[in-house]
């Protein structure tokens, strides 16, 4: 699957459909496309719940700049916000903001985009998916419901136990013969 296309979601489900067409009209991957754009979280894997959110990654090596053309770029937007950080010696930027009925995160490291944990979290969820069917989807989609963020959803219905975002990068080395040998089964 390649991710970096966003042609995908035209073959997706109406709310994927809608994402698409919502990030083509605000021409959301054009303003980012110097730092390497990738939608990741629930939407492109099918499992998002009322109150998702969309999750763009970019790479960013100069956050001045970054964060100087994301205010320029999305200032005039509802719930505009931008917090920077520095965690575990990484800097970080958050942009947030609202576009139409969607709340919008951008986030940027210095990491490329394909090695960011949001990245390779919805890569190892989309083949968990796809390897153990409907059945686990629709568990995922109720755990969500129920309240969990999707990483720790995922962990309960695969019964890891430690730290879910940890596992979750653990299993994303695994082939899928070894992803199959996990026990989902009650």
């Amino acid at each position: 699957m390649n991710w970096k296309d966003l042609s995908y979601l035209l073959d997706g489900s109406p709310v994927q459909i809608e994402v698409h067409n919502l990030l083509r009209n605000y021409f959301l991957f054009e303003k980012l496309r110097p730092y390497s754009p990738i939608l990741v979280g629930t939407v492109p894997i099918g499992i998002n719940v009322a109150g998702s959110d969309l999750d763009l990654i970019c790479e960013v090596t100069d956050f001045n700049a970054f964060e100087a053309e994301m205010f320029a770029a999305f200032k005039q937007e509802q719930h505009f916000t931008i917090v920077r950080r520095v965690v575990a010696g990484l800097e970080r930027i958050k942009v947030n903001f609202t576009l139409e009925r969607w709340p919008i995160e951008i986030f940027a490291q210095s990491i490329r985009t394909t090695e960011q944990n949001g990245y390779r979290h919805m890569v190892v969820e989309a083949r968990l998916l796809a390897l153990f069917g409907h059945a686990f989807r629709a568990e995922i989609i109720q755990l969500k419901e129920n309240g969990f963020k999707t990483e720790p959803a995922f962990a309960k219905a695969l019964k890891l136990e430690g730290d879910p975002y940890l596992k979750l990068l653990e299993l994303a080395d695994w082939t899928n013969e070894q992803l199959l040998a996990l026990n989902v089964a009650d």
